[in-house]
């Protein structure tokens, strides 16, 4: 059996062409105007340093400006109610782990919900929740956007999602509940995992737990989305066991390759959404909207033996 191999690669480029053409059209080709993003991390966390770069670099690819600010906890605290108010700044994000979690906490309730574009606030947690989304968690945006893109029914498919975090779990039950999906979420304290994903048409695996998925665990028609990014000797692995997991299902994300490029993309595509509509309050000039359908990739037909 080939499994379709689900390239977020494709998918950030599509996405990046479009971004930069909607930047241009924003500043009308002045970079001087062009709408910045404030990064902020603290604490010296690996994850957090690759995640503020790659979103530096991606920001960049776009025609958006990025801000990179690392300083301890505090001294972000203090920096947080300025770039608030500053108009040029389109988007905040929190790089995420924080050295102080308490007080990551507290950086993190402090950024306005209206520039909120990584979806970390409890407010868009709230309207979330309530099925009225206003930024989303880009992760978990990043999810959508590839099951849509590659044309994946999800109207009454059966989700599963190992994982329950505020940042991917949780989010993405919200977003699948929204299209119709019938949703478990799964997580250490679930009886026999294996019998709950192997009734899966759609597996979300967002545990950060790698190599948990194996192939026992999953039926031929599966599609696999993996949102783990495990750092292993052998390099970065995610939560599925790919080698072996491939060849049982129907379409499957890699790690790396998949989730990973699209995510920054989803930052931006929020960031450029924000951007319009304070240049157009009474039009949101969006070509691309968080609830919006994605590129079609079903051009592409990469797949994996």
């Amino acid at each position: 059996m080939t499994a379709r191999l689900l390239d977020g690669r494709d998918l950030a480029s599509h996405l990046r062409r479009e971004l930069l053409h909607r930047v241009k059209r924003l500043t009308n080709g002045d970079p001087d105007t062009a709408p910045r993003l404030a990064i902020l991390r603290s604490g010296l966390s690996d994850a957090a340093a690759l995640y503020a770069a790659s979103l530096e670099r991606a920001a960049r690819s776009v025609g958006v400006e990025p801000l990179l600010l690392a300083d301890e906890t505090d001294a972000l605290l203090r920096l947080m109610d300025g770039l608030n108010e500053d108009p040029r700044i389109a988007g905040i994000v929190v790089a995420q782990p924080l050295g102080d979690p308490e007080r990551g906490r507290q950086l993190v309730e402090r950024i306005d919900p209206g520039k909120d574009v990584d979806g970390a606030t409890p407010t868009n947690a709230g309207w979330l929740a309530r099925g009225e989304p206003a930024f989303v968690p880009a992760t978990a945006l990043a999810v959508i956007a590839i099951l849509e893109a590659y044309d994946v029914p999800i109207a009454g498919r059966r989700a599963v999602i190992v994982g329950r975090s505020a940042v991917v779990g949780r989010p993405v039950a919200s977003l699948l509940v929204a299209r119709d999906a019938t949703v478990i979420v799964c997580h250490r304290a679930t009886r026999n995992l294996a019998r709950e994903t192997r009734r899966a048409e759609i597996l979300v695996a967002a545990a950060g737990s790698p190599g948990l998925i194996r192939p026992e665990m999953v039926n031929r028609s599966a599609v696999i989305v993996d949102c783990g990014i495990n750092a292993v000797p052998a390099g970065i692995v995610g939560d599925v066991q790919f080698a072996t997991v491939a060849p049982v299902v129907s379409a499957i994300s890699p790690v790396p390759g998949g989730i990973g490029p699209v995510t920054p993309m989803m930052v931006l595509r929020q960031l450029v959404e924000s951007a319009e509509r304070a240049a157009s309050p009474r039009t949101s000039g969006a070509i691309i909207s968080s609830t919006g359908t994605e590129p079609s990739m079903n051009a592409s037909r990469s797949s994996v033996s």
